[in-house]
């Protein structure tokens, strides 16, 4: 299994670095409506990423089950988790990062997000193995 996930584990290592760098050059967000800005776009796409990637790794299962669901479920759940203990890490552990509301949320939307992409092209390529 967890050679199916080295792309997932590469991955949540580099974000793990680089929500640990220190971000003197961040720009820093107040206040929910600079919510669209390019850091947030950023953190959507890391944590979707990792999402996808888990659950790619685990395609082979993920095919097989009745409840695959449960599966997105899962991945969603774990990105979404590993999001808010990278920002828990950059307010009590990262030297130079502050933790902020948004970038937790951004980071469970985007594991969300991830999610619903890798369920989505499921459900397309399965109607396209139907119609053939």
């Amino acid at each position: 299994m967890i050679r199916r996930q080295w792309f997932t584990l590469a991955w949540a290592l580099f974000i793990l670095i680089l929500t640990g760098i220190p971000g003197d050059q961040i720009p820093k967000v107040l206040t929910f409506l600079e919510w669209l800005s390019p850091d947030k776009m950023v953190h959507l796409i890391m944590f979707g990423v990792l999402s996808y990637l888990m659950l790619y790794g685990n395609r082979q299962q993920y095919f097989k089950s009745r409840n695959r669901s449960y599966y997105i479920i899962i991945a969603v759940l774990i990105s979404a988790v590993y999001g808010i203990i990278t920002e828990l890490l950059q307010f009590y552990v990262f030297i130079g990062r502050n933790a902020n509301v948004f970038d937790g949320a951004a980071n469970i939307l985007g594991a969300a997000s991830g999610g619903l992409v890798y369920f989505l092209q499921f459900n397309k390529n399965k109607s396209k193995t139907k119609s053939v």
